[in-house]
């Protein structure tokens, strides 16, 4: 077996113990790529660029609660995936469309395409989150304000400084161009 196929079936084992856990085997930038096995077991990550492609680029965390969140990734996906009609329309129209996007901006190094695109996708995840029965909120008072901030201070600049994203919780990840943005 070669290291590419053992990198792949890592992937694959750390994927069974959390969906989110096969990115974490390769630096840089990673693709989670879902499947079809209605198991899981063909769902895996791949290395789009290493960590050395894009080192301008700073990600800062703002632990805005270390608090234990109401509702887990792993039930509010089942709920939303039950519930959810925004997620189907995500799942079937804009993600597809929206991977290929992510993967130029990553390859050519464009920020401002990067920065748009992961705000957007953060933002449709939490407005599928509101779209679930029963609604899930993940984000908080915080998370409402450094959104603006970022919004803002992007619009004041004329072209994105950082970038926005939040998962399952109320903490930022955020992305800067550079040193002198962060």
């Amino acid at each position: 077996m070669n290291v590419r196929e053992d990198e792949g079936q890592l992937s694959s084992i750390a994927r069974q113990g959390s969906g989110s856990a096969c990115r974490s085997l390769y630096g840089g930038f990673v693709k989670w790529i879902m499947g079809n096995n209605e198991d899981g077991s063909d769902s895996l990550a791949v290395q789009l660029a290493d960590e050395k492609h894009w080192d301008d680029l700073v990600i800062l965390i703002a632990v805005v609660s270390s608090r234990q969140k109401e509702t887990s990734s792993t039930s509010g996906m089942r709920e939303s995936v039950e519930t959810s009609l925004l997620l189907k329309h995500r799942a079937q129209e804009i993600v597809p469309k929206r991977i290929p996007q992510m993967e130029e901006a990553i390859k050519n190094k464009d920020f401002p395409a990067l920065a748009s695109l992961t705000c957007a996708d953060s933002n449709q995840f939490h407005a599928v989150c509101l779209d679930t029965s029963p609604p899930i909120f993940y984000m908080n008072d915080t998370s409402h304000k450094i959104i603006s901030v970022v919004e803002k201070w992007n619009r004041a600049a004329g072209t994105p400084q950082v970038a926005y994203t939040f998962d399952a919780g109320p903490n930022a990840v955020l992305i800067a161009r550079d040193r002198n943005a962060a």
